[in-house]
């Protein structure tokens, strides 16, 4: 019990470390950056366009083959100013994701007549998928008189994830067919859906386990799939 605790502590120790560190970085990988991206007004229009993003304003330009006009039709400033008050906005992308992920609860339903188990044994993996971010901007009026833009977003992404673990051997999870206690190498793969927000990426996972050694031919959790909630951090 004291070694699944410590995996536990360390787990959580290391995710939230890298995910105060990754804030920075998700600023400049997934972030509001230039680019190209699809724009909806409110009139439900929506046009391709190229956002030069700085400090101070977004200059937006249309998209035309594939290339930004070389005129810019609109200026949304990032300060505030006696710029009139815009109409909200949409800006989306689409963008491939890769991350370091862990899966800090695992359940696995229950088998053989056995209670269902809730595990958190240490585990890492690789994950890709396919992301989809929405920056939503809204004018906003402060006590001054002066306009200035609000920008909120969120996202979300699909896909796979593989990586190694451990998980607890013993008479239980091997219907007696063991008498040692210990924790087994495996390999852990599925699906996984998150939501993006500024300060962290969770979701949910689907996924099933391979353990490394012979006693998999005894584990009751061999090709069983099992949810867990996943965390994730951006390294692209």
């Amino acid at each position: 019990m004291k070694s699944y605790k410590k995996y536990i502590i360390i787990q959580v120790a290391v995710i939230v470390f890298f995910t105060s560190c990754s804030t920075l970085e998700k600023t400049s990988t997934h972030g509001f950056n230039s680019g190209y991206y699809k724009l909806q007004s409110k009139q439900k229009n929506v046009q391709n366009v190229y956002l030069d993003v700085t400090d101070e304003k977004i200059d937006v330009y249309h998209e035309t083959e594939k290339q930004p006009d070389k005129n810019k039709f609109l200026t949304i400033a990032l300060k505030p100013s006696d710029s009139l008050v815009i109409s909200p906005l949409v800006f989306s992308k689409k963008s491939l994701d890769i991350d370091i992920t862990a899966i800090l609860l695992k359940y696995r339903p229950a088998v053989y007549g056995l209670p269902g188990q809730l595990n958190t044994d240490f585990n890492v993996a690789l994950y890709a998928g396919w992301r989809h971010d929405i920056y939503n901007i809204k004018s906003k009026m402060d006590p001054l008189g002066k306009s200035y833009n609000k920008i909120s977003n969120w996202g979300y992404d699909f896909g796979f994830f593989t990586g190694p673990g451990s998980t607890p051997i013993s008479p239980f999870t091997t219907q007696n067919q063991i008498t040692d206690e210990y924790s087994g190498l495996m390999i852990q793969a599925g699906f996984a859906g998150f939501i993006e927000l500024n300060v962290a990426s969770f979701g949910i996972s689907l996924g099933i386990d391979y353990l490394l050694n012979s006693d998999r031919d005894v584990w009751i959790y061999t090709n069983k799939p099992w949810v867990g909630f996943i965390v994730g951090i951006a390294i692209n």
